[in-house]
C-alpha cells in the first residue's frame, strides 16, 4: 500500500507535532524509535551521525537495500525500520567544531534526545546542565541502559541483556519440563518500549512548558522501563510473593488461553470468560467439561489446568484450524491464525489500516523502500510519512547552510577537516 504522504513532493511540516524541532543524538533503536515518532507526528527531526560510519544499525545486516545493478547499498533494513521522517548531518562531536554546530542547532530547538553513556556528553559541553543555559525551554531527555544514578549507571546496557535482567526473559518460553528455557522476545522490544515511554515523557514535557516557560531533564532507563511492563506478572508477584515461571503460550490468570494443536498446525483460542468457554464446549461437542466444577468457572480452570488443556487439545486435534478458526468466530470466541510476516503483511485488515507503507528512495534499485506504517489514527491532524529514512549526511549541507549560516568556505574547511561529512 502507498500513502498519499508518501509520495507528496513537499516535505512541508504537518501533524500536532509540526512546530517542534528535535536534534536526535541517538543511535541503535530505543532512541531512534522516539524520534522517528515524534517525527511522524509532525515534528522535524535532525539526526546527528558520525562522519564515515553513521548509525551502528547502517551496517547491522544484512539484508540491505539493493541498488539499480544489485549491489548492497549502505541502507540497511534495521536502519530503515526506526529512521523515518528524520534529516541526517553527520558532525564529529567530538571535535569543538563538531560541538559548536550541535550548539548553534539546540539554540532554537525544542527537544535534544541522546543515548551516550552517562557523562559522555558533559565532556563535550553538550549536556543538559549546559545546553539548558543556551536555551532554557529545550526539553533534553537521556537514554541509557541503567539511569543516570545508582551502582549501575556507568554500564552500558543492550536490549538483550536488559531482557535478562528486567526479568521478561524468565517469563517467556516454555516450561524446562517441556525442555523450554528462557527465551528473549523476538523483536528488541526493551529498546522500542523505552522509545515509547520517552516519546510520551517528551509530549509530557513540551506540555508542562507551555505553563511554565521552562524545559526539563527526562532521564529514561532500559532497566526501569523493562520492569514497568512486566505489568500483571510483576504485580502477582508483589501480591503473592510467589515468582511467577514460564508458560510457554499460556495465558498465566485466564485459562483456556493460549495455542492449541489442530489436525494441521496450531492457532489461538483466547477465552476470556465463562460464556466463551461454555460456547467452545458445546461446538467442540463437549458440553460437559463446562459443567465440570473443576473447570466451571476462570478460576476453576487455572487452578485446573493441567487437567483442562490436554482435554482440549484431545478435541481441537480432530479438525483443522481453519475449520476451528471459522467455527469459533461465528460464536463470538475469540481465536486467529499464527501468522508469518509475509500473511501478516498481505492480511486484509493489514492492507486495510496501511501497516505498510512505500516511500521513495533514492538508492533503492526500485526508487522506493517498504517500510513500517504508523499505527496512530488521529482525525485532525494524522501522521504523515515525507522522508524517507535519510543517507548518512544527506541533510548536512542543508541544514550547515541553509539553516545555520555557514559560508560555503566553512563548510567545505569542515569537510576538509574531517568534522562534517557531506552526504549525497
Amino acid at each position: 500500500m502507498t500513502s498519499p504522504a508518501a509520495t507528496a513532493e513537499t516535505f512541508a511540516q504537518t501533524g500536532p507535532l509540526a512546530d517542534i524541532k528535535v536534534v536526535d543524538l541517538t543511535r541503535i533503536l530505543a532512541g531512534p524509535t522516539a524520534a522517528q515518532l515524534l517525527g511522524d507526528l509532525g515534528a522535524d527531526v535532525v539526526k546527528i551521525e558520525r562522519p564515515g560510519k553513521g548509525d551502528d544499525t547502517r551496517g547491522w545486516g544484512p539484508p540491505f537495500v539493493k541498488d539499480a545493478d544489485g549491489n548492497e547499498t549502505a541502507e540497511s533494513a534495521y536502519y530503515l525500520c526506526a529512521n523515518r521522517n528524520k534529516r541526517s548531518i553527520a558532525v564529529d562531536l567530538s571535535r569543538p567544531e563538531g560541538q559548536e554546530i550541535i550548539r548553534r542547532l539546540v539554540a532554537d530547538a525544542d527537544v535534544v534526545l541522546e543515548n551516550y553513556k552517562v557523562g559522555q556528553l558533559a565532556r563535550y559541553g553538550l549536556d543538559y546542565e549546559s545546553l539548558s543555559q543556551l536555551n532554557p525551554k529545550i526539553v533534553y531527555c537521556s537514554i541509557t541502559g541503567f539511569g543516570q544514578t545508582g551502582p549501575y549507571a556507568p554500564r552500558a546496557g543492550y536490549d538483550f541483556m536488559i531482557q535478562g535482567m528486567g526479568g521478561i526473559m524468565s517469563l517467556t518460553g516454555f516450561p524446562d519440563e517441556d525442555g523450554g528455557r528462557p527465551t528473549k522476545v523476538g523483536v528488541g522490544i526493551a529498546d522500542v518500549m523505552c522509545g515509547m515511554y520517552a516519546a510520551n515523557a517528551i509530549q509530557a514535557a513540551l506540555h508542562a512548558r507551555e505553563k511554565t516557560g521552562k524545559g526539563q531533564y527526562i532521564d529514561l532507563a532500559l532497566f526501569d522501563t523493562q520492569i514497568s511492563w512486566l505489568i500483571n506478572q510483576a504485580l502477582a508477584f508483589l501480591t503473592s510473593g510467589e515468582v511467577p515461571g514460564r508458560l510457554g503460550n499460556a495465558h498465566p490468570t485466564v485459562v483456556p488461553y493460549e495455542t492449541f494443536a489442530a489436525s494441521d498446525g496450531d492457532f489461538i483460542i483466547a477465552a476470556g470468560n465463562d460464556g466463551q468457554f461454555r460456547r467452545l464446549c458445546e461446538i467442540a461437542g463437549r458440553p460437559e467439561l463446562a459443567d465440570d466444577p473443576r473447570f466451571a468457572t476462570n478460576r476453576d480452570r487455572v487452578v485446573n489446568r493441567a487437567e483442562l488443556i490436554p482435554a482440549i487439545n484431545a478435541f481441537t486435534r480432530t479438525r483443522t484450524a481453519a475449520d476451528w478458526i471459522s467455527a469459533l468466530e461465528v460464536a463470538g470466541i475469540p481465536c486467529g491464525p499464527i501468522n508469518d510476516l509475509g500473511e501478516v503483511f498481505d492480511h486484509p485488515q493489514a492492507v486495510h489500516r496501511g501497516a505498510k507503507v512505500t516511500m521513495p528512495h533514492a538508492t533503492s534499485a526500485t526508487g522506493t523502500v517498504d517500510l513500517i506504517g504508523n499505527p496512530i489514527k488521529m482525525s485532525e491532524t494524522p501522521v504523515s510519512y515525507r522522508r524517507a529514512p535519510p543517507r548518512l549526511g544527506e541533510h548536512t549541507l542543508e541544514v550547515l547552510a541553509g539553516e545555520l549560516g555557514y559560508s560555503s568556505e566553512d563548510i567545505e574547511r569542515l569537510s576538509s577537516d574531517g568534522i562534517v561529512e557531506i552526504g549525497t
